[in-house]
C-alpha cells in the first residue's frame, strides 16, 4: 500500500494534469476543481489499488470518471420530464423546487425525517445538511447513481408530501 508521503507527492506532482483532464471535460473551471478534489480523494480512499509506475495514468483514468459523471449528473438535471416543458425553456422551475422554497424549514425538516428508507438518510444529508451526492454516497457508503436516484425520488416524494401539508405519509 502507498504510504501518506507518497501520496503527498503524487497529489503535487499531477494536481495539475488532474486538473486539466477534468476541465477538459467539464469547461468549468469551478467543477474543474471541485472534480479534481474528488478525484484525489477517491484516489486516497482506493490506494491500495494503484498499479505501481502507472500512478499518471491511474489519476487520469479517475479524473475522467469524476468529470463523465458530473456531466452524467449536469444531463440528469436538465433532462425534460413529462409536462415540464416550460422548465425546458427555462420559464420555470422544477416543481421541486418551487415546494422546497415556499416550504420552510422546519416543515422541510419533519417530512425528511418522517421519510422511509432509504430516502431519508439521502434528503437528510443533501437537502437538510446541503452535502454534495458525492460525499452523501462516501457517507453512506452507496453508489453515487445511486444517491442521485434516491435524491431525485425522495425529492419527488418530499415535495408530495409538502403539497399534501400537513399529511407527511410519505413512503
Amino acid at each position: 500500500m502507498i504510504t501518506r508521503e507518497r501520496f503527498t507527492e503524487l497529489v503535487l506532482q499531477y494536481e495539475r494534469l488532474v486538473y486539466t483532464v477534468c476541465f477538459q471535460l467539464v469547461r468549468d473551471a469551478a467543477a474543474a476543481e471541485d472534480l479534481t478534489q474528488e478525484a484525489f480523494l477517491s484516489a486516497y480512499l482506493h490506494r491500495e489499488s494503484l498499479p505501481e509506475g502507472y500512478e499518471r495514468q491511474w489519476l487520469c483514468r479517475i479524473a475522467a470518471n469524476k468529470a463523465k459523471d458530473h456531466l452524467q449528473s449536469a444531463w440528469n438535471r436538465r433532462a425534460v420530464l413529462p409536462g415540464e416543458e416550460e422548465l425546458a425553456r427555462g420559464l420555470a422551475p422544477p416543481a421541486e423546487e418551487t415546494v422546497l422554497r415556499r416550504s420552510t424549514a422546519a416543515e422541510i425538516l419533519k417530512a425528511v425525517e418522517e421519510m422511509k428508507e432509504p430516502y431519508r438518510q439521502v434528503c437528510r444529508l443533501c437537502l437538510v445538511e446541503e452535502r454534495s451526492p458525492e460525499e452523501a454516497a462516501l457517507a453512506l457508503g452507496r453508489p453515487v447513481k445511486t444517491v442521485y436516484t434516491q435524491l431525485s425520488r425522495g425529492k419527488r416524494l418530499l415535495r408530495e408530501a409538502l403539497e399534501r401539508g400537513g399529511r407527511h405519509d410519505i413512503s
